[in-house]
């Protein structure tokens, strides 16, 4: 006679029903403040702000008084001189600052790498400190630096013309580095240049460990200078870590705010020299108050980091100029 099996007991189902719960609905559970976080402070702000960018509003009147204006917010930006000024100032500061970060980084990440393994740990974390360093700290230290009667800047220059050989190189006349048009935008460029070298070093180092050292040695015993290794193998290997630090570059120079709105008191400097886009939104929204236009205005300076990263890929890409023979 066959036994009869007897039901589970009731430890059993209860056991049998958490695990189910455990494998339907717990990682789900688990993974959900990843996703409310990124919905509330990421996903939203970037709808909100594109529905905004059609509307007319004024922050602070409450969410009813938006109106419907279409893309009249993005044509008041495309016919604002102010705003081409601004675009064409973020421009010349991210070309300005962006070029000699790279020519600056890679060899000196190569030479780091090639001559200096053995306190490369420490050379990175010193180049790397202006990184993370706070940005209003540094403005303040360079507004200090750049001052007109009693900057560093200026006396060491001073000090350089009273040389006697090479002090005709040398203004012997004080600038106001801040106050004139002509240098404003160099005197910005020349701080994001001092902290981001580290930065994009850092990114070549890595870049740099990747590459089989196998490659280094057959080259030396073929006769290859560290300069031929240099062109021939590092730079062609290191396209992709070029294409990443360059596509950076691109978005940080575009985003360009803090340095410029320390070292210019937020007024753009002389001239608007150094009012970046993102200062130009910034003032739009809190000073004018009119939000939709600021909104419409970041989703413009989208459109033209999108190009010009396409452009970067297009030369530094995978299928980019920069990989074919």
């Amino acid at each position: 006679m066959t036994a009869t099996p007897s039901p589970p007991s009731i430890l059993q189902r209860t056991n049998s029903g958490w695990d189910r719960f455990q494998r339907r609905y717990a990682p789900y559970i688990f993974i959900s403040p990843f996703f409310l976080l990124f919905f509330a402070f990421s996903l939203f702000p970037i709808l909100f702000n594109a529905y905004l960018s059609f509307h007319n509003w004024q922050p602070g009147s409450g969410l009813g008084d938006m109106k419907f204006v279409g893309l009249r917010n993005f044509s008041d930006n495309l016919t604002d001189p102010t705003f081409w000024q601004s675009l064409r100032n973020t421009a010349i500061l991210a070309l300005e600052s962006g070029v000699p970060q790279h020519l600056i980084a890679l060899p000196l990440a190569f030479a780091i790498h090639m001559g200096l393994k053995r306190v490369q740990s420490l050379v990175t974390a010193v180049y790397f400190l202006p990184y993370i360093t706070s940005v209003v700290a540094i403005s303040v230290v360079f507004f200090t630096l750049f001052s007109w009667q009693y900057g560093a800047l200026n006396a060491g220059l001073n000090a350089l013309h009273n040389l006697p050989l090479i002090g005709g190189l040398f203004p012997g006349e004080k600038i106001n580095w801040l106050g004139e048009v002509q240098y404003v935008q160099p005197a910005i460029a020349l701080v994001v240049v001092w902290r981001y070298v580290g930065w994009n070093v850092l990114l070549y180092l890595a870049g740099l460990q990747a590459i089989p050292s196998d490659i280094y040695e057959a080259a030396s015993i073929d006769g290859a200078t560290r300069a031929q290794q240099f062109r021939f193998i590092t730079l062609p290997l290191l396209r992709p870590t070029i294409f990443l630090a360059v596509t950076l570059t691109l978005i940080g120079g575009f985003q360009l705010f803090e340095e410029p709105f320390v070292l210019t008191n937020g007024s753009g400097g002389t001239g608007q020299q150094g009012l970046t886009t993102i200062m130009y939104m910034f003032r739009t929204y809190n000073s004018y108050s009119d939000a939709g236009v600021a909104a419409a205005m970041s989703w413009l300076l989208f459109a033209v980091i999108g190009v010009l990263s396409l452009i970067n890929n297009r030369i530094f890409g995978r299928s980019g100029l920069a990989g074919k023979d």
